[in-house]
């Protein structure tokens, strides 16, 4: 799973969403509690239990199927198992008559020249990795970046509902940009600048590196700083001179960039000093609206070479016809890919397992739909299960099928992801990532206030999950996504021994061999966690509500576009 920049702290607050927004749960998000109700013993008949999930667990986990890397044969066990279970449960093929739906992509692997030559009215050289880490989607055998411009264009966001556009009045074809992290409202720490501390999707790195090849820069460099990127440059750094899997855009190419990349906090600092400016006067400046791009009267020149490997990955797709509206679907989805084989720990074990991440979300899917497959009254709506490829290589198979959808956006209800679930037992909480989002989140909150359960913010915003798992390409065509975390209100324990216990997991098993089901893998706060996830969905399935994203979603405007 991408979130390897988890910062773990405690939640200064935790609250019931409808207490804690100023907006309250709609009359049509009542009534849709209302429908579903009517269902009779229909909830009643579904029972999610920790034997059949643990079953699950342990299968999609199990080193039989190699930790579930693409293009590998774990690739292939783990098609097989899906379609074997998934058919046992009686679900039908959701890709026509397959259960399958290729991704075709492309590994790139770039090696970067070790020097960056920067010309100005001084000249230095950069030291490749200790002073910047540098790729490219491109895959040309070499590219060459030969004296580019260097223009700072504050953050490389064009955010029309925000009435920002730091490229207005700015040609940069042929020219490198140079952007800050995160967005406008981090540094302000207004709430009326952007989304305050809480990160939008333009604070990503990916929006930004995409923005500037929809701007038709030659190249995008971001100042790396820890604060507001929520990790440390050595972070970045982990990706020099690695391959990346990106989608196979043959037969559809688009502008990328030649460069993407990173340059450290000091280097910043020193090309903008380079230029006759003060870092921390341009940030104060870039924050505020009206901001300038302004030329760094520099020029930048490097190389890199290029491999690159042509392949197959699939998602896999099952789905429950529905009675009434079939042609309206609620995705249930999570990841089956986790690393396959790598280095081998102290026991000698170099199997990565993906218990946590993500089996936990796979037999999840499992699990709900079984549930679904024992209601005695149907859903009325159909119900996809969607487990998609790739999603630890930067969320591709989400973002292949969001862009290749199987079922139309414009009927696709709602998306509910699941990716590392809980692993230590029963919370009184669950988290949310992304508050204030959509209305799904008030549909969840209700679900957990029946059983006594309470939704707790996610406890750094500013690090921007919501973006960083397969529910936000759902997002970006306008699905409302709903994208739930462990909480760590543990039942009898506390919320001191639930952060320690989500300590524990990624000091010593996030990405690791040991991330298997071992003796204390505790299994009944995932399904108490799935079983909120299967309310939400069972009252979607049965009613004709279409949640709605919130005032301030930059992902509104996507939604509204093509379902007025």
């Amino acid at each position: 799973m991408l979130k390897r920049f988890i910062l773990l702290c405690l939640p200064v607050a935790v609250c019931l969403i409808p207490a804690c927004q100023s907006s309250v749960v709609s009359t049509k998000t009542a009534d849709a509690s209302t429908k579903a109700e009517e269902a009779g013993t229909a909830t009643k008949a579904a029972t999610l239990t920790t034997e059949s999930f643990g079953k699950y667990l342990r299968e999609v986990s199990a080193d039989e199927l190699e930790g579930r890397k693409p293009f590998t044969n774990g690739e292939k066990k783990t098609l097989a198992y899906l379609e074997r279970e998934f058919k046992a449960l009686g679900l039908e093929p959701g890709n026509g008559n397959s259960y399958v739906q290729e991704v075709p992509m492309v590994d790139v692997n770039t090696t970067a020249s070790s020097t960056m030559t920067i010309k100005g009215k001084q000249e230095f050289k950069l030291e490749g990795r200790k002073d910047y880490v540098i790729w490219t989607k491109r895959t040309d055998p070499s590219v060459k970046i030969e004296q580019s411009e260097l223009v700072f264009a504050g953050f490389g966001i064009v955010a029309p509902e925000y009435n920002w556009n730091d490229y207005a009045g700015l040609d940069v074809k042929d020219k490198v940009v140079v952007v800050l992290v995160n967005d406008p409202g981090f540094y302000a720490q207004t709430p009326n600048a952007f989304k305050g501390n809480a990160m939008t999707y333009y604070g990503r790195w990916t929006y930004k590196f995409e923005e500037a090849a929809r701007q038709g820069a030659k190249g995008c460099l971001i100042i790396h700083d820890t604060k507001p990127a929520g990790y440390g440059f050595e972070i970045v750094q982990n990706n020099w001179n690695t391959s990346k899997l990106y989608l196979d855009s043959r037969g559809k190419e688009t502008y990328k960039c030649a460069m993407e990349g990173w340059v450290s906090n000091e280097v910043g600092k020193k090309l903008l000093a380079a230029a006759g400016m003060d870092y921390a006067t341009l940030v104060n400046s870039a924050a505020k609206p009206g901001a300038k791009p302004v030329p760094l009267k520099m020029k930048v020149s490097t190389s890199m070479m290029v491999k690159t490997k042509y392949d197959k990955s699939h998602n896999f797709i099952a789905k429950i016809t529905g009675t009434k509206n079939p042609e309206e679907n609620i995705i249930y989805s999570a990841h089956w890919d986790h690393l396959g084989y790598g280095k081998a720990d102290a026991t000698g074990d170099s199997i990565y397992n993906g218990a946590v991440d993500d089996a936990s979300g796979v037999a999840g899917l499992l699990e709900i739909a079984k549930a679904f497959k024992s209601l005695p009254v149907k859903p009325e709506r159909s119900i996809v299960f969607l487990a998609v490829t790739a999603e630890e290589q930067g969320l591709w198979g989400s973002a292949y099928y969001a862009q290749n959808p199987v079922f139309p956006k414009e009927k696709s209800v709602a998306n509910i992801n699941m990716d590392m679930l809980n692993s230590y037992g029963r919370t009184k909480d669950i988290v949310l990532f992304g508050m204030g989002q959509s209305e799904l989140e008030d549909y969840l909150a209700e679900e957990g206030k029946k059983v006594g359960r309470y939704v707790a913010a996610e406890p750094n915003p500013e690090a921007g999950l919501y973006y960083r798992s397969d529910h936000f390409n759902f997002a970006k065509i306008g699905i409302p996504a709903l994208f739930i975390g462990p909480g760590i209100d543990v039942v009898d324990k506390g919320k001191e021994y639930g952060k320690q216990q989500l300590d524990a997991f990624y000091a010593n098993y996030y990405h690791k061999p040991s991330d298997e089901v071992h003796d204390g893998y505790v299994m009944d706060g995932a399904v108490e966690d799935l079983t909120l996830l299967f309310q939400v969905g069972k009252r979607l399935s049965v009613a004709g509500e279409w949640p709605k994203w919130k005032t301030g979603s930059e992902f509104k405007a996507a939604r509204e576009a093509y379902m007025k």
